[in-house]
């Protein structure tokens, strides 16, 4: 199933020259989710021990993902958001900096895992999630999207960081 018609494009949200790329029609056909959930199924069964899921889009995509691999699910939050003791991986944004966060105890040394979210854009979220899971001594096995928007460099980024990328499509900058 070709998933770009699924995706529907916004122009100038949510600040003008952004093409926001919307994933809520793809959730709204009765097929969209799960063929997502059925080509990453495909690709990572037996391959990884936990779905780290990056909030708050990944968790759409991670969850069902987890349950179909019959593997744990790690949310990683944005700060305050987790209720027991967490660490996390301040990262620079155009204008000023974000976190991201995990428990202490949701993912363990030597654990292989798979990074996913919605989309890939510049590589600053998945970037520090990276760094965060080589903190904990984790095994990244991949970073997996649903979208990847390829002329923003952040398969780039993410390689120089360790971490292979997996997008179920891409666009660029004019398509829309």
């Amino acid at each position: 199933m070709n998933l770009k018609p699924l995706i529907r494009t916004v122009p100038d949200f949510p600040k003008p020259g952004i093409r926001f790329r919307d994933i809520t029609p793809l959730l709204a056909d009765p097929r969209g989710l799960a063929t997502v959930t059925a080509a990453l199924v495909e690709r990572y069964r037996g391959k990884v021990d936990k779905v780290v899921a990056i909030d708050a889009r990944g968790f759409i995509f991670g969850a069902p993902l987890a349950a179909a691999l019959g593997v744990g699910f790690v949310p990683m939050r944005k700060p305050g958001k987790l209720p027991h003791a967490a660490i996390g991986h301040d990262y620079a944004l155009e204008y000023g900096t974000n976190r991201v966060e995990v428990h202490v105890d949701g993912v363990a040394a030597g654990e292989r895992v798979v990074v996913v979210d919605d989309l890939l854009a510049t590589g600053g979220t998945a970037g520090a999630a990276l760094a965060l899971l080589a903190q904990v001594g984790a095994v990244v096995v991949e970073c997996a999207f649903v979208i990847e928007l390829t002329d923003l460099g952040g398969r780039a980024k993410l390689a120089e960081a360790g971490g292979a990328v997996h997008a179920l499509c891409g666009f660029t900058d004019d398509e829309g």
